[in-house]
């Protein structure tokens, strides 16, 4: 297959919104809990975590599904919860995303696998796990392949997602690639142990490297001995393909005809959690959406470069891929919307960053401005810009005004050294936006950018604070 442009590769990004997917595995409840650590206790020689602040995130297959609905994928979801507070949690979470059809089934007495993380200064201090990996029950079994396989005349490839948390034990994988083959669909596996035999006949596997050298029983240390290994599973099992995770080397993709090696595509890595999750989500998509393997393969790849340099349990969007193969946009990468602003700022807030909040209007950007937001990066480690809409502007000033349009007036700010993301808002007041993002400071400039300080009692809610910068904006 010829190497394919940088254009087309895009081009087949905004494809992947097209794509439905059936996902099957083990949904999880990631929790992570914030805070300080700022002494030892006297009970024990042990860290006292001060809390600050906790979130809560679908995890394991809901990851899964996550990253497919943040690529604009339609998605039908089975799986297995308890009857438990942390079940109905992730079923409403799983539930709240768009484009999702779930079918959580509830097997009563089942503790929901919750993974709780205790973080302080972006580092990890502590995990606690709640969780019954036996399998379900056999009628629950046979109910989650009743109406998976309902599910996948409605979808173009089934996900199957083994975390070895019990929804895919016994013979529940064969029955599904099984009912799978009988419609003519794809089957995508992530597997976890040793035994591939339970997915045979799969048209793709996603193993790392670590569970390839566990599966195969073969050495993975060279790109050849990866090739070798992956190979074997290919005739032992079926398979049509296989495609090696390889963290920090990339990826290898290996068919029955041709084997190709995927560079990472990472500038940095930050948090590899999760980033198995968004590779499966991001290849699924592309052979749903009708890409060609290879090139569902690099995007895969792609993304997963994305998802380890962000904190956390994370996600790559369509723009965040668009950005990766333009690299070349560096400006235009600090525009974002709303719902991608507060995505940003929290991967920010995770390392630790303060983030300073300024907004205004703009028009015709002065030495004064530039001062103001010289000034107002000084104070904090990432600098946002609440960027008024041209209609919000015009309540603002009145008629003729602004003199420049929005698009033109953000991508002024974002080519300041001094601005980090710039985020266009409707609103006549900033409070909603600042609501969101929850920064650490906001910034007034002397023309009432923020009216009666208006946010800072929320701000002031979650400690923040607001500085006079005196600049007009």
């Amino acid at each position: 297959m010829a190497e394919i442009s940088l254009a087309d590769l895009a081009d087949a990004v905004r494809q992947l919104r097209r794509a439905s997917v059936l996902v099957v595995g083990d949904a999880m409840l990631d929790r992570y809990v914030y805070g300080r650590v700022e002494r030892v206790s006297t009970e024990a020689p042990v860290p006292i975590l001060s809390v600050e602040r906790e979130v809560a995130l679908p995890g394991g297959a809901g990851n899964v599904v996550r990253n497919l609905t943040a690529l604009g994928a339609a998605v039908a979801f089975v799986s297995v919860v308890g009857d438990d507070q942390a079940g109905s949690d992730l079923t409403g979470l799983i539930g709240g995303q768009p484009g999702v059809e779930p079918w959580l089934l509830v097997q009563g007495g089942r503790a929901t696998t919750t993974k709780t993380r205790f973080i302080a200064a972006g580092q990890q201090v502590m995990r606690a796990d709640h969780e019954s990996p036996s399998p379900i029950q056999q009628r629950l079994a046979d109910r989650l392949v009743r109406i998976a396989a309902d599910a996948i005349a409605a979808t173009s490839v089934m996900v199957l997602s083994d975390y070895q948390k019990g929804v895919l034990g016994g013979e529940t994988p064969k029955r599904l690639i099984a009912a799978a083959r009988a419609a003519g669909r794809r089957v995508v596996v992530d597997p976890k142990g040793s035994d591939y035999g339970l997915y045979a006949g799969a048209d793709l596997i996603t193993p790392s490297r670590a569970e390839l050298a566990q599966a195969s029983g073969m050495p993975v240390g060279t790109e050849a001995e990866i090739v070798a290994a992956a190979r074997a599973l290919i005739a032992a099992h079926g398979f049509g393909a296989v495609l090696v995770t390889r963290s920090q080397d990339g990826m290898t993709l290996v068919e029955a005809g041709a084997d190709r090696h995927f560079p990472a595509e990472a500038a940095e890595v930050n948090d590899v959690l999760g980033a198995g999750d968004t590779a499966v989500a991001v290849v699924a998509a592309g052979l749903a959406a009708g890409l060609a393997l290879p090139v569902a393969a690099r995007l895969s790849n792609i993304a997963a470069g994305i998802v380890v340099g962000k904190a956390g349990t994370a996600v790559a969007r369509e723009v965040d891929l668009l950005d990766a193969l333009a690299p070349g946009r560096s400006v235009l990468r600090k525009l974002r919307g709303r719902a991608d602003a507060a995505d940003q700022v929290e991967r920010w807030r995770r390392r630790g960053w303060r983030i300073g909040f300024a907004t205004g209007c703009f028009d015709l950007l002065q030495p004064a401005h530039v001062q103001f937001l010289d000034r107002a990066r000084g104070w904090c480690d990432r600098l946002v810009v609440g960027l008024h809409s041209d209609g919000s502007a015009r309540q603002l000033r009145g008629d003729g005004q602004p003199i420049q349009d929005q698009g033109a007036r953000a991508a002024t700010l974002a080519s300041l050294a001094s601005v980090d993301l710039v985020t266009v808002f409707e609103e006549n007041s900033p409070v909603e936006l600042i609501r969101q993002l929850r920064p650490d400071l906001l910034v007034r400039g002397t023309d009432g950018g923020l009216p009666s300080f208006a946010g800072i009692e929320l701000v002031q809610e979650w400690g923040g604070a607001l500085r006079d910068a005196g600049a007009e904006t």
